[in-house]
């Protein structure tokens, strides 16, 4: 299926990651260190994380009352150089190294925030 170039003709679209957190401004913390975010704007109970350069998509961080109970549907894959360097580097902000994997001629490691939100870092 081809894109179609004419699907949002008259306005900007950008895309943000919603993630349901349980605590804004600690997600935000770590968020905002794990990845190239240089911008925290609140917004009533929610945190809005964003990149001036545009890099990467907006993150919004959304306060639920429930803890993650199954497996995240959507994750985020954070591709990397030096894959071992940054699970230390982000096990330094508090995420948690859950599994390993490697087929196909790729390398990733399945992890999780501070709230147990998961992610993969990876190398292909």
């Amino acid at each position: 299926m081809a894109p179609n170039p004419n699907r949002y003709p008259d306005q900007r679209l950008y895309v943000c990651i919603t993630v349901d957190v349980g605590d804004a401004d600690a997600q935000a913390v770590f968020w905002s260190q794990a990845l190239p975010f240089d911008d925290v704007a609140e917004f009533g109970h929610y945190r809005v994380l964003s990149d001036s350069t545009g890099r990467v998509p907006r993150m919004v961080l959304q306060p639920v009352a429930e803890p993650r109970s199954a497996k995240n549907r959507l994750h985020l894959d954070l591709h990397v150089d030096d894959i071992d360097a940054e699970i230390d580097r982000l096990e330094a902000l508090g995420a948690s190294r859950r599994q390993r994997f490697a087929e196909y001629g790729a390398e990733w490691e399945l992890m999780a925030d501070p709230e147990g939100n998961e992610f993969c870092i990876c190398r292909y």
